[in-house]
């Protein structure tokens, strides 16, 4: 009869992968005690590894273009004001 495969929460996987990269137990033990085959975990930590530089990079550019889109609103916001005030002015309605 064949094995159902398992499938683990993203959590469960970054927890393992933490725990792997920490290196206080050895892969064999981490295994043992979550029941994962170590190759599982070895790949696990890998991705963990590989990935870890792309979080920090990733939060620097969002905090780019937050900037960038937040000068883009406020020189809207700047454009759309002269205009009204242009108007009002033009129109007798600047009381």
């Amino acid at each position: 009869m064949k094995n159902k495969r398992r499938s683990h929460a993203a959590q469960f996987k970054a927890k393992v992968a933490f725990e792997a990269a920490k290196g206080e137990k050895t892969i064999a033990e981490l295994a043992s005690e979550y029941e994962v085959h170590p190759t599982q975990i070895t790949q696990w930590r890998k991705q963990l590894l590989e990935l870890l530089p792309e979080i920090f990079s990733r939060r620097r550019q969002d905090d780019q273009q937050q900037e960038k889109l937040t000068a883009e609103l406020y020189q809207q916001i700047g454009q759309l004001k002269v205009e009204l005030d242009w108007l009002k002015k033009k129109s007798g309605l600047d009381a």
